[in-house]
C-alpha cells in the first residue's frame, strides 16, 4: 500500500493549476522550444537547418489544426460578438480611408483623365474577385490568421510565412503613413502648414529628420481603442462610417449638380494603357478588406455573416468610388485638377470654399477608421503567426477581460509608432506596393489547390500533375501577356495569344474533377473566378514600377533570414512535438 504522502501528492497534481498572469515576461514565454534552450541546442538546430527547411517546405497545416489546436496557445478565447452588419462597416472603415481623396486627382490628371472611372471599376472588379476567395476561406476556416492560415493549409508553411511577413510589414508601414497623413491634414486645417506639428532634427538624415509626435499620439489612441474591445471598436467604426457615407453622398450630389459634360471629353486622353496604369495605383484605395477576414474568429455566424459583410461591402465601395471619381472629373477639367488635394480644390474651383473643410474632415475620419480596423487586423494576423510559433508565442495570448490580443496589439503599435515618428511620407509611400497583389494572387492559387487537390482524396499522382500543369500554364500565360502589354512587343497579337492560352488552360482545369466542395458557402464559377483573379493581380503588378519589386525582394530577403535562423526551428519543434511530451493539451 502506498503511503498517504503519495496520494496527497497525486491529489495535488490532479488539482487544477492556478491560472497564469497575463503579464509575464520569462524566456519560456518567448522561446519555449527546445532548440533555443541553450547555446548547444541552438547550434545543433542550426546544423540541421537544411533537412528542417525541407520539412517546412513540404509541410501543410489542416483545417482542424488551425481551428482547434492553434487557438489553445492564446489561453483565452476571442469573444464572438460580430455580425454581418459589423463586418460590412468594418470593411468600409478599413478601405475608405485617405486613398480615394489622395490618388484620384493624381491619376486622373497624369494617367487616365476622365477614364479614371474605368480605372476604379477595373480595380474594384479585381478586389471583388479576391473578396470572393477570402470569403470562402474565412467561412471554411474561421480563425484569426486570415491569409496566413489559409495559405499555410494549402501552400505550406514557407509561402504562408512570406505572405504573412509582407502583409504585416506593409500594414505597419501603412499605419505609420496614415498617422503622418493624419498629422499633415490636421496641420493644414490649423495653420495651412502640413509640417506645423513636426520637429526638425538637423543632425538626422533627410527623410528621417522631421519627428512627428502627433502621428505617434494618433496611433497610440486608435490602437488603444482597438485593444479595449472588439465590439466597442466595431460600433465606433460603423457609426463614423455612416457619417462618412453621408459626406460622400454630398460630394456625389454636388458633382451631379455642378458637373459639365464638356469636362468628360476627351474621355481617354492617355489611351487604354493609361487606364490600366492608373488602375494599378488606385487599387490601393481598395486595400484593407482582407483585414476583415482576420475577424472571422470573432464572428457570430461566419457562414452567413462573412460573405454578406465582405462581398456586400466591396460591391458598395466599388460603386461609391466610381461615382466619386465621376463627380471629380465632371466638376473640373482633368487638366485643371489639383493632384495633391483634388477634392478640396475642386470645391474652391466651383465657388464652394467651405466645402474643402468638409472634405478634410471626411478624410481625417476615413484615416482614423482605417487605423482602427487596421490595428485590429494586424494584431490578429500577429496572433495566429505567434500561435504557430513562427514568432514568439507570447504574442498569441488573448487578454481574459478584453477578449483581444493585447500583446500583439502592443507589438504592432510600438513598431508603427517608431516608423511614424522618424520616417517621412515620401519614403513610406514608395514601400511595399507589390506585396498585397502578390498575396491576393497566392490566395487565388490556394483556392484552386483546395478545390482540385486533396492529399487524402486524390487518386494517384496523375491528378496532382494535371492540376500543377494547368496552374503553371495559367500563371505563365498571365506573366507573358503582362510583359507583352507593358513592352508593346508583338503588339496586340502577343497579348491576345497569351489571353487565349490562359482561357484554354482554365477551360482544361474546369473539366478536371473537383476533389472538394465547400461545406456551406463557396466562391462561384471555380476555376474561372480564381483564375481571373490570378490574371488581374499579375496584370496590375506588371503595371507597377521596378522599384516596387526591388523593395519587395529586399524585404522578403530580410524575412527569410529571420525564418532560417528562428522560424524554421521553432515551428519544426512544435509540429514534431519535440519537448512536448510532458505537456497536456487543455481544451478551454
Amino acid at each position: 500500500m502506498e503511503p498517504p504522502a503519495s496520494s496527497s501528492t497525486a491529489a495535488a497534481a490532479a488539482a487544477p493549476s492556478k491560472p497564469r498572469s497575463y503579464w509575464r515576461w520569462s524566456k519560456q514565454d518567448f522561446f519555449p522550444e527546445p532548440s533555443f534552450q541553450t547555446g548547444e541546442t541552438y547550434r545543433n538546430a542550426l546544423t540541421n537547418t537544411c533537412p528542417r527547411l525541407k520539412d517546412r517546405l513540404l509541410n501543410r497545416s489542416t483545417d482542424s489544426h488551425e481551428l482547434l489546436v492553434l487557438p489553445k496557445a492564446s489561453e483565452n478565447r476571442m469573444a464572438r460578438v460580430l455580425t454581418w452588419w459589423d463586418l460590412t462597416w468594418l470593411a468600409f472603415g478599413a478601405v475608405v480611408g485617405s486613398g480615394i481623396f489622395v490618388v484620384t486627382g493624381q491619376e486622373a490628371r497624369f494617367h487616365a483623365g476622365p477614364a479614371i472611372i474605368l480605372s476604379y471599376a477595373a480595380s474594384g472588379f479585381s478586389a471583388l474577385l479576391s473578396a470572393f476567395i477570402y470569403a470562402e476561406f474565412a467561412v471554411e476556416v474561421p480563425v484569426a490568421g486570415g491569409s496566413f492560415s489559409f495559405l499555410r493549409i494549402e501552400l505550406g508553411d514557407f509561402l504562408a510565412f512570406v505572405a504573412a511577413g509582407n502583409i504585416l510589414l506593409e500594414a505597419l508601414v501603412g499605419a505609420a503613413g496614415l498617422g503622418r497623413s493624419w498629422s499633415s491634414y490636421f496641420a493644414t486645417m490649423v495653420k495651412n502648414d502640413s509640417e506645423f506639428f513636426r520637429i526638425r532634427i538637423n543632425s538626422f538624415k533627410d527623410g528621417f529628420n522631421m519627428l512627428d509626435p502627433l502621428a505617434v499620439a494618433v496611433l497610440l489612441i486608435t490602437n488603444g481603442i482597438a485593444a479595449s474591445g472588439t465590439r466597442k471598436t466595431s460600433v465606433l467604426t460603423w457609426i463614423t462610417s455612416i457619417a462618412t457615407t453621408l459626406v460622400i453622398a454630398f460630394i456625389i450630389i454636388v458633382g451631379f449638380i455642378h458637373g459639365k459634360s464638356s469636362n468628360l471629353t476627351p474621355f481617354l486622353p492617355y489611351g487604354v494603357k493609361g487606364v490600366f496604369n492608373a488602375a494599378a495605383v488606385v487599387y490601393w484605395s481598395y486595400t484593407g478588406f482582407d483585414m476583415v477576414a482576420t475577424m472571422a474568429e470573432e464572428t457570430k455566424n461566419p457562414s452567413r455573416d462573412i460573405p454578406i459583410g465582405l462581398i456586400g461591402s466591396m460591391s458598395m465601395i466599388t460603386v461609391i468610388y466610381c461615382l466619386m471619381a465621376w463627380a471629380l472629373v465632371s466638376m473640373v477639367k482633368y487638366t485643371e485638377i489639383d493632384a495633391e488635394a483634388a477634392y478640396s480644390v475642386a470645391f474652391v474651383q466651383i465657388g464652394m470654399n467651405w466645402g474643402k473643410y468638409l472634405v478634410s474632415i471626411c478624410a481625417l475620419k476615413g484615416m482614423t477608421t482605417s487605423l482602427l480596423v487596421g490595428s485590429m487586423g494586424q494584431a490578429r494576423y500577429t496572433t495566429q503567426i505567434a500561435r504557430s510559433h513562427m514568432i514568439p508565442p507570447f504574442f498569441a495570448l488573448v487578454h481574459p477581460k478584453t477578449g483581444t490580443p493585447v500583446n500583439a496589439t502592443l507589438l504592432t503599435t510600438l513598431s508603427s509608432c517608431v516608423v511614424a515618428l522618424f520616417t517621412s511620407l515620401d519614403v513610406l509611400s514608395s514601400v511595399f506596393s507589390v506585396s498585397t497583389l502578390f498575396i491576393f494572387m497566392l490566395m487565388a492559387i490556394a483556392l484552386l489547390v483546395r478545390r482540385y487537390y486533396v492529399r487524402e482524396a486524390t487518386d494517384g499522382k496523375s491528378d496532382f500533375w494535371k492540376v500543377l500543369l494547368c496552374l503553371f500554364v495559367v500563371i505563365g500565360s498571365c506573366i507573358v501577356g503582362t510583359v507583352f502589354w507593358n513592352s508593346g512587343l508583338f503588339g496586340w497579337i502577343g497579348y491576345t495569344v497569351a489571353a487565349c492560352v490562359w482561357f484554354l488552360a482554365t477551360l482544361v482545369m474546369s473539366l478536371l474533377p473537383k476533389k472538394r466542395q465547400p461545406k456551406v458557402w463557396g466562391a462561384p464559377l471555380v476555376p474561372w473566378v480564381p483564375s481571373l483573379s490570378i490574371a488581374t493581380n499579375l496584370f496590375l503588378m506588371g503595371s507597377l514600377g521596378s522599384e516596387a519589386f526591388y523593395r519587395f525582394l529586399i524585404c522578403t530577403g530580410v524575412m527569410l533570414v529571420y525564418y532560417i535562423f528562428v522560424g524554421v526551428h521553432a515551428t519544426y519543434d512544435v509540429d514534431h512535438g519535440i519537448g512536448q511530451e510532458s505537456k497536456h493539451d487543455e481544451v478551454y
